[in-house]
């Protein structure tokens, strides 16, 4: 039997089964859906390129994985080439995992350590936002803040947690930047958190503040990144010490992540002492499918021109909402090639799951959100369907 994720066995509905995915669709026995989820916001092309196909088997025929302990490979060689070039500021430095969650625990750790190394023993509390969400690994548990996926979990010990507020943020530095490592934000949209938003002026300050107090700033951009809010990544309007990737870094192919650090983090780690090294290592890390998958994915992005891409969803979005109301609605927020539709009570999306599916539509709305993370392939009438029936939703309601 499979234990599936984030349901209770007992109660939840019987799993669609799948049979072939293609494009932006999603396959049953019987019907097909649009999946407006992205397989949890990685497959930005589509399921079953051909491109990306193609070189997974042809690394296949080469090897399938070597350890990156005592050994390196092409793969590995290539893409962090790729990334030093791709990603703003000096963040050259690429440290594999074979998914987000153990990406952020990396990159916590990297902090920590950073500072320990400089003899900073105290410095090992985190600044984090709230409502954040950062994986379900034991740290970035800590570091989340949502009841909703970590009750049995509450140990907060070390963490401050802060409202995207400029001024929140000096008053805990004020009081402890002697005993605080770093500041981790999902940076301008909050995901499972519940997809909130907040402006890049938090970010900039956030930044300045961190460099007057010797805090290391790490943004997960597990999800935001590779064009997800219209930006390739947020870090390239404001530069971290540290950023993390995952999801859309294989296109949905294989787990995999990078943290990346830039060469202040890197340099406190480079030394003739062998206690100041970086004591982690996934068995996965570096993987050459996953890595052959993230270049070629990286190649479509870019000749593809999927920033533009993302800017037609987004004005298509917002043309498509932008006089609609309903009194069961709170709000809605569109960001990139996002959408989230907030009600005020979840008994008003109680049978939205079902509804969507018997139209085509595969949507997986949680607590008070019903959302969208298209993939960046999809086509104007497959957009205006989905709209159609997230709206159409709302007569139901009434």
């Amino acid at each position: 039997m499979i234990w599936y994720p984030y349901a209770q066995m007992k109660t939840m509905d019987e799993p669609i089964h799948i049979t072939k995915a293609q494009g932006i669709y999603l396959y049953s026995h019987k019907n097909k859906y649009i999946d407006t989820t992205s397989s949890w916001w990685s497959v930005i092309h589509g399921y079953n390129n051909q491109e990306i196909n193609q070189v997974i088997k042809e690394q296949v025929d080469e090897f399938s994985h070597v350890m990156l302990g005592g050994l390196t490979h092409k793969p590995a060689l290539d893409l962090s080439h790729k990334l030093k070039s791709f990603l703003p500021g000096s963040l050259n430095h690429c440290f594999y995992s074979d998914s987000g969650s153990v990406g952020v625990e990396v990159a916590l750790k990297m902090a920590i350590q950073y500072h320990f190394n400089q003899g900073k023993c105290k410095k090992k509390e985190i600044i984090a936002l709230t409502h954040a969400y950062h994986g379900d690994t034991f740290k970035t548990m800590a570091v989340g803040d949502d009841p909703d996926y970590h009750l049995a979990f509450p140990d907060k010990e070390g963490v401050h947690h802060i409202n995207p507020n400029v001024e929140e943020l000096k008053m805990i530095l004020e009081k402890h930047h002697e005993t605080i490592a770093c500041l981790i934000v999902e940076p301008l949209l909050q995901g499972a958190g519940g997809m909130r938003m907040y402006g890049v002026d938090f970010l900039e300050s956030a930044r300045a503040l961190c460099d007057q107090y010797n805090i290391l700033l790490i943004f997960d951009e597990v999800a935001t990144g590779f064009g997800r809010t219209g930006h390739r990544f947020v870090s390239d309007l404001v530069c971290p010490d540290i950023v993390v990737l995952g999801k859309a870094l294989t296109a949905g192919y294989i787990g995999h992540a990078v943290t990346l650090a830039n060469d202040k983090v890197f340099d406190g780690f480079y030394s003739d002492k062998a206690e100041h090294a970086f004591m982690h290592g996934p068995t996965f890390m570096g993987n050459p499918l996953a890595c052959r998958a993230a270049l070629k994915s990286i190649e479509i992005f870019e000749r593809e021109d999927y920033i533009s891409k993302i800017k037609h969803i987004e004005k298509l979005l917002k043309d498509a909402f932008k006089d609609f109301n309903h009194d069961a609605i709170k709000e809605i927020r569109i960001l990139g090639a996002y959408l989230c539709i907030e009600v005020y009570n979840k008994e008003n999306l109680k049978g939205f799951k079902k509804y969507a599916l018997d139209r085509g539509v595969h949507s997986r709305p949680f607590i008070d959100y019903m959302y969208a993370m298209f993939p960046y392939i999809i086509k104007d009438r497959e957009l205006h369907l989905v709209i159609d029936v997230y709206k159409s939703w709302f007569k139901e309601v009434e």
